[in-house]
């Protein structure tokens, strides 16, 4: 994917489903296997599974892709609203519906969640405070005394996360002297050397490289208004670690630094932002952002901004722009997704029809196959500084974002490729090659495979004073090397050594329970339901002990109902593994794992009869819960497109023959 020619969609993205209109059943053409015994005289799992298809058909774009919406949390609308205060550029098209939306949020209790049924969040319920505030909401109305009550209860400003307090810091209501120290001059630091750039995840990486400009021009734009209500007077006792511990040597660290701030080398500083504000502009998309999601896009565009760089600046116009192309607007409100998913979506919707039956050639899927060849990425990106000589290939989860294509998406594109007819047959298959040689490249020395790095595992990242929010490393995963594994295992490959290293990393990374750790879906469910399939895939036998294992712990989650859940707690509390409210995608990921076990009794049954009695009469499901994750305990995400896809998936392989 050129980025000069990259294909983002210039009107409103669909981001509901429902438009643009319905395919007539008539023209969707199945394979039919033959008939299955487990379909019951009524067919009910067949007329289900035909309807979720025609709705899925309705949501594809005309251009190819599909799109779900991003749901994420009401920091997003928050946070834009304090951009344009602090650009200036804040007006009451934008926040007088921001502000309702985050008004709609707010909990019986006062405060906000990170996701659906969640408890309230301090970080999340202070920025909602302060954007309302901003929003002309005066600190004695009712809504807002309740979210001070709980802002003061669990510990005021003062417990709130870095970053949030950085938001303060750019409004004058938190001193930058009690901030971590983000000096610039890491820009400078080799990638060999400890702690570079290159050493933090490439969403990280992408974020602090920016802060490092904004905390060195240390900026205070005046408020109308002070929150120091929200502070509880009850600072953290000022220990100190010893110097024996990792704790205590950063913390002896971020005092040197303190000092160092406070009188730079004026020339090595000066070459330190000149040198960080060329890295930041040359790693924005084609779509104006930085990465394709949120916090390096707002925090880049307040670093270019405090370097000088006018608003009608191209860079910031481009940037300023691009955000329109995340922002909703539906029954008086406004929202922001902190990213968008159309090539994970797009690739998952390709293999969900053809599990359905959909025929190869059907002009839908091959409409598909064109734009995801498009969309594919043919220039080095941050990954090349640790394989410098691997030839790029593969793709981005988003409509743009050549700096940064991921392996998990990559690989669950040659899986819908692989199954589609495309008239050329053979670009796709260069296509394929390309990122199957790319994805190969990428492997971990342990075998793993992570999202977006290779060998991007020093935790000594994680010790730093300002990570207290998110994941900033991107180690190995289960679900991200399960899939691989199942693409190389598709393409033939179950054999080489690559595979089998994949194949014996993913035996050892299953939990004791039986499960696996779901990094980027929610959560045990998630990691088992891409674990087993590819296992098998792989040519596991599904007798084998690991299987077994992982069969004996999702009949145990079975709920009474005959659905599967897992509640965002378990990634603190391993009670909560494999329990939690049954949802669509949850119940269709424990049957996509069982199904691949050769499992086909009463527990599969039952899993089925869930998902067909909660099917809508437009085909779709609904799903609040919250079952993508961003950072585990931190930040979590509804795609809105997977309590449908993943349905049809579950369906699909459940109305094919028992092997």
């Amino acid at each position: 994917m050129n980025a000069a020619t990259t294909s983002v969609p210039s009107g409103p993205l669909l981001t509901k489903e429902g438009a643009p209109g319905e395919v007539p059943l008539a023209n969707v053409r199945f394979e039919r296997p033959p008939p299955n015994p487990l379909l019951g005289k009524e067919g009910a799992t067949e007329v289900a599974l035909e309807r979720a298809c025609r709705h899925l058909l309705s949501l594809q774009n005309e251009a190819g892709w599909w799109k779900g919406e991003l749901e994420t949390n009401i920091c997003m609308e928050a946070e834009d609203l304090l951009l344009r205060e602090f650009l200036g550029i804040r007006g009451a098209a934008e926040t007088e519906p921001t502000a309702a939306w985050i008004r709609s949020k707010q909990l019986a209790d006062g405060g906000w969640p990170i996701f659906h049924g969640g408890r309230a969040d301090l970080s999340a319920t202070v920025e909602a405070y302060v954007s309302l505030r901003l929003a002309g909401d005066p600190a004695d109305a009712h809504h807002l005394r309740r979210a001070r009550e709980v802002i003061l209860d669990l510990g005021g400003l003062e417990r709130s996360r870095v970053f949030t307090r950085i938001w303060l810091a750019l409004f004058g209501q938190w001193s930058w002297d009690e901030l971590p120290a983000l000096p610039p001059e890491v820009i400078f630091l080799p990638p060999w050397f400890p702690l570079n750039i290159y050493d933090f995840a490439c969403w990280a990486r992408q974020t602090i490289v920016p802060l490092t400009i904004v905390a060195a021009h240390r900026p205070a734009r005046a408020l109308a208004f002070s929150v120091n209500e929200l502070r509880s007077g009850r600072a953290a006792a000022a220990t100190r670690s010893s110097l024996f511990t990792w704790p205590g040597r950063f913390q002896l660290l971020d005092r040197l630094l303190h000092r160092y701030e406070r009188h730079p080398h004026r020339r090595l500083r000066a070459l330190a932002e000149r040198v960080a504000t060329e890295w930041i502009v040359r790693r924005q998309e084609a779509d104006g952002g930085w990465g394709g999601i949120q916090p390096p896009w707002v925090y880049s565009l307040i670093a270019l901004h405090l370097r000088g760089y006018p608003l009608d600046h191209p860079v910031m116009q481009r940037g300023l722009a691009g955000l329109e192309g995340f922002t909703i607007r539906a029954d008086g409100t406004r929202r922001l997704e902190a990213c968008q998913s159309p090539v994970w979506d797009t690739a998952l919707a390709a293999v969900a029809l053809r599990d359905a039956g959909l025929a190869a050639d059907h002009p839908a899927l091959v409409r598909a196959a064109e734009w995801l060849l498009a969309e594919e990425v043919r220039v080095q990106g941050d990954w090349a500084v640790r394989r410098p000589t691997l030839a790029p290939g593969g793709w981005a989860f988003e409509f743009a974002n050549d700096y940064y294509p991921d392996i998990d998406d990559t690989a669950e594109v040659v899986l819908a490729l692989r199954r589609i007819a495309h008239p050329d047959a053979g670009r796709r298959s260069a296509a394929v090659a390309r990122a199957r040689h790319w994805v190969l490249g990428m492997q971990c020395r342990d075998g793993g495979f992570a999202a977006f790095d290779a060998d991007n595992t020093r935790r000594l990242c994680t010790e730093l004073p300002f990570c207290d929010f998110g994941e900033v490393i991107d180690p190995p995963s289960a679900d991200v090397t399960a899939h691989v594994l199942e693409m190389l295992a598709e393409e033939g490959l179950s054999t080489d050594p690559r595979a089998q290293r994949a194949r014996d990393w993913l035996l050892r990374a299953q939990e004791i329970d039986g499960s696996w750790f779901g990094r980027w879906g929610a959560n045990h469910l998630y990691g088992t339901g891409a674990a087993v399939p590819a296992l098998i895939r792989a040519g596991l036998p599904a007798g084998a002990p690991a299987i077994r294992r992982a069969v004996q712990w999702l009949e145990s989650r079975q709920q009474a109902d005959g659905g599967w859940g897992e509640d965002l707690r378990s990634y603190e509390d391993p009670v909560w593994r494999g329990r939690g409210e049954p949802t669509p995608s949850q119940t269709a990921w424990a049957l996509l794992a069982l199904l691949a076990a050769g499992e086909r009794g009463a527990v599969v049954d039952d899993g089925v009869a869930w998902l067909l009695r909660r099917q809508r009469p437009d085909g779709g499901w609904d799903e609040p819960q919250y079952t993508g994750t961003g950072f585990p305990g931190d930040f979590y995400i509804n795609y809105h497109l997977y309590r449908l896809v993943f349905p049809i998936m579950a369906l699909g392989r459940y109305r094919a023959p028992a092997s």
